[in-house]
């Protein structure tokens, strides 16, 4: 960390936040939103300068979209392009083995939703600029971390244009992804854990008219094949090779992974084998799971992937970024109004939030051996026989709806809101 004190460079230096939020993803930008609602001074920093870029997680769980519809941002996010789907199916050689309804949960969040991160994120930044206290940073890079014996007391960014910035802050918290360069500034072990035996390739197809309605996992010989609607008549496509071995199954180009796609699920080869003509139209997700060391510090916290990193499957991420937001919220209010932004009040987001985490993680293994796992009879009859137990019975709708909310159901904490939003000024510019 970087010793407090006068920063010699020149640069803008912004008043001091009472909070510093790095990282403008789900977690970053939902907890920004949350503390604004509730009078505090945030400062965001996020080394874009724009959302116009590809993301690959999009699906939210209904226990995301209800934190989101509490925040008041659901409907207007969902309305600048949107894909509902009904469930998740499991296919082997066309023959449904797995069938999970989401409209067996109670509405109006009895369904997936495919929202394109942009979107989303789109949606949370303009509602921040709408409520005072608001300070944005984009095109920001964090290059250290300001320290006074042992406390993190804020950050130093370099800008756009070279520039330095100094923001104080009572708390930092580190939202900035999976790769995250504020743990790494302090010190803090990523944990990484090679969990699972398989890496995920995306890819988008144009496929107006082709909407199915729902997320399916096509299994076929030695392969599996995710796909499942997205904005604008777009079908979103996640191809699992075993990890690590993107090199080998690129060795070719892109003709046999064609072909291997078109075999796995051909009522797309006509789309794969007119759309699919390079291997730049694929990006390599490196699958893994990562559990920090610590999670807080004495004016520090992680939250969201840079606390603790899952893979694709169960579509958890956006949801476990907004339920740490969720949970973050009163935390950091209390860490506030006592004076002492210390590990002490800080730990109790950890104790909450950890035992969740984990368990996704142990969730996501067992999904990804069963779903994209070995295909063969033995496998394939004991694969029916759970199906059948899962889509059948009470049991099925009992985990889906620990699925889609989690076992201890996270709502944002509205009664803490004290600042209403300025109605909306078109031109808002950031600072």
């Amino acid at each position: 960390m970087r010793p407090a004190g006068p920063d010699r460079a020149t640069g803008h230096t912004p008043g001091p936040a009472d909070v510093l939020v790095v990282g403008a993803g789900p977690a970053g930008l939902a907890l920004t939103l949350m503390l604004l609602r509730s009078g505090v001074r945030v400062t965001l920093a996020e080394k874009s300068t724009t959302y116009r870029r590809d993301f690959h997680g999009e699906i939210l769980q209904p226990g995301g979209q209800r934190i989101l519809d509490q925040l008041g941002v659901l409907d207007s996010a969902s309305r600048r392009g949107a894909r509902t789907l009904d469930g998740f199916q499991v296919l082997e050689r066309g023959r449904v083995l797995l069938d999970i309804d989401y409209r067996r949960l109670e509405p109006p969040y009895g369904r997936l939703l495919a929202l394109p991160q942009r979107h989303l994120l789109e949606e949370l930044l303009a509602a921040c600029h709408r409520l005072p206290g608001f300070t944005h940073l984009p095109g920001h890079r964090i290059s250290a971390l300001r320290d006074d014996r042992g406390r993190c007391t804020g950050a130093v960014f370099t800008g756009p244009a070279g520039t330095r910035t100094t923001v104080p802050a009572r708390v930092v918290v580190a939202a900035d992804g999976r790769f995250s360069r504020t743990r790494t500034l302090a010190g803090i072990g990523a944990g990484r854990r090679e969990a699972f035996d398989q890496d995920i390739v995306w890819f988008t197809l144009p496929a107006p008219g082709r909407a199915t309605g729902r997320v399916r996992i096509h299994r076929a010989a030695g392969t599996a094949v995710l796909v499942h609607d997205t904005h604008p008549d777009r079908l979103r496509v996640g191809w699992a090779l075993p990890h690590g071995g993107w090199q080998a199954a690129t060795a070719g180009g892109i003709a046999p992974i064609r072909d291997e796609l078109a075999a796995a699920v051909p009522e797309l080869a006509d789309l794969l084998h007119r759309h699919l003509t390079g291997l730049s139209d694929l990006a390599l997700l490196d699958v893994f799971a990562a559990d920090a060391e610590e999670w807080v510090r004495d004016g520090l916290v992680l939250a969201g992937d840079a606390a603790h990193t899952h893979g694709p499957l169960g579509a958890q991420g956006i949801n476990l970024a907004l339920q740490d937001a969720a949970t973050l919220h009163p935390v950091l209010l209390d860490a506030l109004a006592a004076g002492r932004c210390t590990r002490e009040r800080l730990a109790p987001f950890q104790r909450l939030r950890a035992p969740a985490a984990a368990r996704v993680t142990r969730v996501q293994r067992l999904q990804a051996k069963a779903f994209l796992g070995t295909a063969g009879p033995a496998a394939t009859y004991l694969r029916s026989r759970a199906a059948a137990l899962v889509t059948r019975t009470p049991l099925g709708a009992h985990l889906t709806s620990r699925i889609a909310f989690g076992p201890v159901p996270v709502q944002v904490r509205t009664d803490l809101f004290t600042a209403a939003p300025r109605p909306t000024q078109k031109g808002a510019r950031s600072q």
